[in-house]
């Protein structure tokens, strides 16, 4: 079933042989005659930067969020200690004013 047209250039045909590219990458821009260790140091550097905002932002994303759990508990606990304060504080009045009283 011949079309009459050719294939592109590009193509290859069953009588090319097609290679493989290169195993080896080329070094990105501006590492080529660095050392392994000074690529791995600039690479540690940059991920040090990231996982450092990143961990403060999630830091900050828990404390808002076990803040917000924490508030009605602390309030509770709040209003508890003031009505004990104010119940002792009152009881304290009665019975002074009761000594001070004169007795019949």
């Amino acid at each position: 079933m011949a079309t009459g047209r050719n294939p592109p250039r590009f193509v290859p045909t069953l009588t090319e042989v097609v290679h493989a590219p290169p195993a080896a990458t080329p070094a990105p821009l501006g590492v080529q005659g660095m050392t392994e260790e000074q690529w791995v140091h600039r690479i540690m550097q940059r991920v040090d930067q990231t996982l450092d905002r990143r961990l403060r932002e999630a830091v900050a994303a828990v404390i808002v969020d076990q803040t917000r759990n924490l508030a009605p508990l602390l309030r509770a606990e709040v209003e508890s200690v003031v009505r004990e304060a104010v119940a002792d504080a009152l009881a304290g009045e009665m019975n002074a004013a009761s000594l001070r009283s004169p007795k019949p």
